[in-house]
């Protein structure tokens, strides 16, 4: 079956180069994925609504605790690691940090079980309580649908980025029926540099996607809300003291998130974490029941002005005078908020921050309107502040402006927000950026050197592998030997420098034709100078797990041609920056013809 497959695959590949051209094929592939997309999209929500529907009938209520709060958020962690860790053998985290990772280290080459491994984890995770979001695992899929497709269609590696990024696009368009936010996402987060011809492609598969999702998406599965309160010019003061407070949430939200998932990590064994993880997760939402799940339906209360909803399932629903305690409660939200999302990715749950970010912005934006009309004689409107507060966390926490403003927008059906979007997005960004200049998707892998952005020279020197370009023809002498032991190495030799070596292999130094030049036709002095009499130690060493960044840097520095790569004590060869220059050139070569 897989031979029949393979041939007719060979086929239609033939029939398309012979008709179709590349970057035709590829607007096809891009619609092709925006639908996949779209489908995993609706699918993934539907499943986490069939699950919320079921479990619900036995945690609606309005007063009191239920205990069950205890169990479901522990239960879908415990089951989503056994499914990672048996069935499809890999370890979980934050999925939209991975693409990126496979983008800049991996050529773009996603696995293949990321196809659907995701969408199932996080139903299961966010299906039970955890409080994450959906959008990063289906941005996972399409990411994964894209880059698999470019692969079986044979498209190089810039195809293969661009099909990634047309399939988060369609992702995004699909989970908020927002093509114009899916579009600026992919260009913003997952791309580095875009041109008209990727462009296009983008755009056609976030619509597709957009389309999927209204065919088939029922209306309360999306997150939308149609305004009722206009912009106020006269507010607008009130707006960028709201941006400079959802700079701070951001940076705590991801300060915080990164101390509590290193703190969890600590725990080296898989199920100690989820049960210690799960338990933490499910102690936060007994105390704050608005933390369980996505926490979409929260916001949309609030938006309403029915705040009520945070009181839900504690103890203390039902007092009279609600406004200082909502103030607090809310708070007492923004604070844990980071931590529960922590504990769910950390322990081993599924999902992403992206729904995360737009719950702190809401509760940010209506604590902020909240207090503002409770300690002055003025009224704001909540829904508006909100919605703004949305925008502004998300621009902090994801450092993508763009797609905060537009999604909003999309999200509430017109551009009435605009200005104020862009305002409190611009100053959320330069607050955030100030103290975490790298988003929470970024942040790891430029710290370990695995995200090279905006920089096409450092990106072909890492994918250049020292391993292959040790030189091995540079003949070795040990150190106990006599100079005239040396002359017949130099007869045969084709280099200028020979390493001294000890008895175990380590490297002891080096010798230059150029320094005993004076004394190499001296006979007597050969018979008599040994070796280590004369050697040099080498300027520098190279590790076989230095990056070509440190490389280079330690060429530069000596001014040397050659350097001696040790691992482990143990001599492996020479490497010269000769080989090095000559490997660039060819990876430069071979990526601009992609």
């Amino acid at each position: 079956m897989r031979l029949k497959f393979n041939e007719l695959l060979v086929r239609f590949l033939v029939w398309r180069m012979r008709y179709i051209s590349n970057d035709n094929f590829v607007i096809l592939l891009s619609g092709i994925v925006g639908v996949v997309a779209g489908f995993a999209a609706v699918s993934l929500k539907g499943s986490v609504h069939v699950i919320h529907e079921f479990l619900s009938h036995t945690i609606t209520g309005t007063a009191g605790i239920n205990f069950l709060f205890l169990v479901y958020p522990l239960v879908g962690i415990l089951l989503t690691v056994g499914i990672s860790k048996f069935i499809f053998k890999e370890r979980l985290g934050h999925g939209i940090t991975q693409i990126l990772y496979f983008i800049s280290r991996k050529s773009s080459v996603v696995k293949q079980s990321l196809m659907y491994s995701r969408m199932i984890t996080s139903a299961i995770t966010v299906g039970f309580g955890g409080s994450v979001g959906l959008e990063a695992p289906i941005v996972v899929t399409g990411s994964a649908i894209g880059s698999n497709l470019a692969r079986l269609t044979h498209l190089n590696y810039k195809k293969r980025t661009l099909l990634i990024a047309c399939g988060a696009a369609g992702a995004i368009s699909a989970i908020f029926n927002s093509p114009i936010a899916g579009v600026i996402f992919a260009i913003e987060v997952i791309l580095t540099d875009v041109t008209i011809n990727k462009f296009i492609p983008i755009l056609i598969s976030s619509v597709t996607g957009s389309l999927i999702s209204m065919s088939l998406q029922a209306d309360e599965m999306l997150f939308s809300f149609k305004l009722t309160d206009p912009f106020l010019a006269e507010h607008a003061h009130y707006y960028i003291f709201l941006g400079i407070f959802c700079g701070i949430v951001s940076v705590h939200f991801t300060r915080l998130t990164y101390l509590v998932e290193d703190l969890v990590h600590k725990i080296k064994n898989d199920w100690n974490r989820a049960l210690l993880g799960g338990l933490g997760l499910a102690l936060i939402i007994l105390v704050f029941p608005s933390i369980y799940g996505e926490g979409y339906s929260v916001i949309k209360q609030l938006l309403i002005g029915n705040d009520e909803i945070i009181f839900r399932n504690t103890l203390i629903y039902g007092v009279t005078d609600q406004t200082i305690l909502i103030i607090i409660l809310l708070f007492a939200i923004l604070v844990i908020k980071p931590v529960a999302s922590a504990l769910t990715i950390g322990s081993g749950g599924s999902g992403g921050i992206f729904a995360p970010s737009l719950f702190m912005g809401g509760i940010a934006g209506y604590l902020f309107a909240r207090t503002i009309n409770y300690a002055l004689p003025v009224s704001i409107s909540t829904s508006n502040f909100t919605l703004v507060g949305m925008c502004g966390v998300m621009s902090g926490v994801l450092h993508a402006p763009l797609t905060a403003i537009f999604l909003i927008a999309e999200i509430t059906g017109g551009y009435t927000l605009f200005v104020p979007l862009m305002l409190v997005s611009a100053i959320a960004y330069m607050t955030i950026n100030y103290f975490e200049p790298y988003s929470l998707y970024t942040k790891s892998l430029v710290e370990k050197g695995d995200l090279i952005q905006h920089n096409k020279d450092k990106q072909v020197l890492r994918e250049i592998n020292i391993r292959k370009l040790i030189e091995s023809d540079f003949h070795p002498i040990k150190y106990d030997a006599l100079l005239e032991d040396l002359v017949p190495l130099i007869k045969k030799s084709k280099r200028n420098l020979f390493p001294v070596l000890n008895y175990v292999g380590g490297l002891e130094g080096v010798i230059t034709l150029h320094e005993i030049r004076e004394i190499i036709f001296e006979s007597d002095a050969r018979q008599r100078i040994i070796v280590k009499e004369i050697m040099q130690l080498p300027p520098a060493e190279i590790d076989p797990k230095d990056t070509m960044e440190m490389v280079m840097s330690k060429f530069e520095v000596t001014q040397a041609w050659n350097l001696p790569v040790i691992e482990n004590g143990k001599y492996l060869g020479m490497l010269s920056k000769s080989t090095i220059f000559n490997a660039y050139r060819n990876k430069l070569i071979h990526q601009d013809k992609e």
